[in-house]
């Protein structure tokens, strides 16, 4: 079946353990685990420099809850936007986690990744 016309249920398949790599490499500060589903235009904005100094000034990156709640998909294009529902184990609140997946070369990859 397509990327594009899976259902939420089959996204949120697929994006759970994107989403978990992504919390608990960002936690440990692990660059090479953290970049490792980034489809080749997420990498090139995304070196290991820039990405140290966001973990170096904003906690919240290094301090997400392991679990998290599935809110749904979002599609434009040829992306789907999943979003997440994200807790931190030192910050007070919620926040929303923004997963935007597509294909690149055959394979689902991340082309866009955010907290707020």
């Amino acid at each position: 079946m397509e990327f594009l016309k899976k259902t939420d249920k089959e996204i949120q398949q697929i994006a759970e353990p994107i989403w978990k790599n992504l919390v608990k490499t960002s936690n440990i500060k692990d660059y090479g685990g953290f970049t490792k589903d980034f489809s080749s235009q997420m990498l090139y904005g995304a070196n290991e420099v820039e990405l140290g100094k966001q973990w170096a000034n904003n906690k919240l990156l290094t301090s997400l809850a392991e679990k998290q709640e599935f809110l749904g998909c979002i599609r434009r294009a040829q992306f789907i936007t999943v979003l997440y529902k994200q807790t931190s184990n030192t910050m007070p609140g919620e926040f929303l986690g923004r997963l935007v997946l597509g294909v690149e070369d055959g394979s689902v990859k991340i082309f866009g990744a955010t907290i707020y």
